[in-house]
């Protein structure tokens, strides 16, 4: 057993050190050139690549949705009672509290656990997330106009696609589908990497309610997960991958919308950091729970 979580958490690890250590040993790093080639070009290609020709069940992944936005809105609600016993606005938690790192942490780790099979709900429960938080949490963060944000969005309209191929039975051609894998294999490593350049670079304050927030969200998460799973009758793997992807560590895009909504962006880095830190002791518990 100890072995097989090594073997899910040791990419994760090593892809998130190398972009690490990358910045402490002063090199750089152009970190706004790769987060638009992932965000544009891989995202999206990884978006298509995995659900277009996934072997699920529609209903299995219409209930998986279902349950993922479920989760969310609950999780929107829990944040007004963590808030007030960290002492914060409402504002500062909802989003760390609502959109965890489902995409460079939560995709690798649940590709490893549970195989493409169980991968494909993982990816389900990440365009869940991704929708709401590529459009309510960016809105909430704007401080233009949020319609054009949303409309250069490739991530929203790659869903589209690739929701539209998969409740059709629409294959792609073979060399557009050949195109997609290919450019979607850049797209976790960078993910893996990048998380850890940004570790290396934030500055981060606040630990102690770091830790405290960590040890209330993920309980939560935990809780509503399961408990939305088993009422929506979802499969056992799907029940876990939603569990799992829905108590990530909070993402680091929570601290770049803090940063342009100045909603304390420095107490919500040190969210970010005390998650991810915790994340490398949490996770392979619930993993041995769930394998």
């Amino acid at each position: 057993m100890l072995a097989q979580l090594f073997a899910v958490m040791a990419p994760v690890l090593v892809g998130a050190g190398i972009g690490f250590g990358w910045i402490r040993r002063g090199l750089s790093y152009p970190t706004e050139f790769v987060t638009k080639l992932v965000f544009n070009i891989g995202t999206p290609a990884l978006v298509i690549a995995s659900l277009s020709n996934a072997e699920v069940d529609p209903d299995d992944f219409g209930r998986t949705l279902a349950a993922t936005f479920i989760v969310l809105a609950g999780m929107a609600l829990a944040s007004f009672g963590v808030a007030r016993l960290l002492g914060k606005s409402w504002r500062v938690i909802i989003s760390p509290m609502m959109y965890p790192n489902a995409g460079n942490m939560g995709l690798p780790v649940s590709l490893y656990a549970f195989g493409h099979y169980g991968f494909t709900f993982a990816m389900t429960a990440w365009v869940a997330n991704a929708l709401i938080q590529f459009t309510v949490g960016m809105m909430m963060a704007s401080r233009g106009n949020p319609w054009k944000s949303l409309a250069r969005n490739p991530t929203l309209y790659s869903i589209a696609i690739s929701l539209a191929l998969l409740l059709t039975g629409t294959p792609l051609p073979a060399w557009l589908n050949n195109s997609v894998h290919l450019l979607s294999g850049l797209t976790i490593p960078l993910m893996l990497i990048t998380l850890g350049v940004s570790l290396a670079s934030i500055q981060v304050r606040n630990l102690s309610s770091g830790f405290v927030f960590t040890l209330c969200r993920v309980p939560i998460a935990l809780g509503l997960s399961f408990g939305v799973a088993h009422l929506l009758s979802l499969p056992p793997v799907a029940a876990s991958a939603v569990a799992l992807q829905m108590s990530m560590p909070v993402a680091v895009y929570n601290y770049l919308f803090a940063q342009r909504s100045r909603q304390e962006p420095e107490y919500v880095a040190s969210l970010v950091f005390c998650s991810t830190l915790l994340a490398f002791i949490y996770l392979p518990l619930e993993l041995a729970f769930m394998l």
